[in-house]
């Protein structure tokens, strides 16, 4: 038998069942954190090796990704692309060429390099040793759609 108390709870818990329900789906924004270097595996790849920090929602951010990348000398990480989202890569060790703005710029250790969004853009390795560098990327609500090619 069906009591009123029951049929309260009930609807209390319909209430609420949905909004909890997409609480669940979606991942709760990463807080303040410390990366260890050395508890952070490098991943082999065909230009070197690849440490993936996070990719995550943030409280003011859609995604907030951070890698480091080690690009072995002669090598691209993938060929001049474009994509929505804004990119900083910071060189910590080495020399890369970037290409930004339609030209290849050569630089070294604590350059910046930023890419806008959707420009082409891309990085290879002149040197004769690694190149070691930090990417971040980010997602908000004003990244726009991918470019046409």
């Amino acid at each position: 038998m069906v009591t009123r108390r029951g049929m309260l709870l009930g609807s209390i818990a319909g209430a609420f069942l949905p909004s909890a329900l997409a609480a669940e789906a979606s991942p709760a924004a990463m807080s303040s954190t410390v990366f260890d270097w050395d508890a952070i595996p490098a991943r082999s790849t065909d230009y070197g090796s690849v440490r993936s920090f996070c990719r995550s929602p943030m409280s003011t951010l859609d995604e907030l990704e951070i890698h480091v990348t080690t690009l072995n000398p002669g090598q691209s990480p993938h060929p001049p692309h474009r994509h929505p989202n804004e990119e900083l890569v910071i060189l910590w060790k080495g020399e890369l060429e970037a290409l930004e703005n339609g030209n290849w710029t050569r630089v070294g250790p604590g350059s910046v390099i930023f890419s806008a969004s959707n420009q082409l853009h891309g990085l290879r390795n002149p040197g004769n040793a690694a190149a070691v560098y930090h990417v971040i990327n980010w997602k908000s609500s004003a990244t726009p759609q991918a470019a046409s090619r």
